[in-house]
């Protein structure tokens, strides 16, 4: 899987859980329009991966994640 890290405004509901808002790449600011898939992946080291596929406000689908072990976004 090849990722890059990229920076997300994310919301935090009331049980702590973050989803995407909007996004940054390569400068350029999209706002998240709709979350159209959400899932959590879990590698052997029980490392865990929130995963979102979105629309942005750029019509294009993107699929990004955010490593709980990093804390850190990434776009895939």
């Amino acid at each position: 899987m090849t990722a890059r890290k990229i920076e997300v405004i994310s919301y935090s509901g009331y049980k702590g859980e973050e989803s995407p808002r909007s996004i940054s790449i390569d400068g350029e600011k999209i706002e998240i329009i709709e979350i159209l898939k959400m899932w959590i992946e879990e590698d052997a080291g029980r490392v865990r991966k929130r995963f979102f596929r979105v629309k942005g406000s750029d019509r294009y689908i993107h699929t990004l994640y955010y490593d709980e072990k990093l804390m850190n976004w990434f776009l895939r």
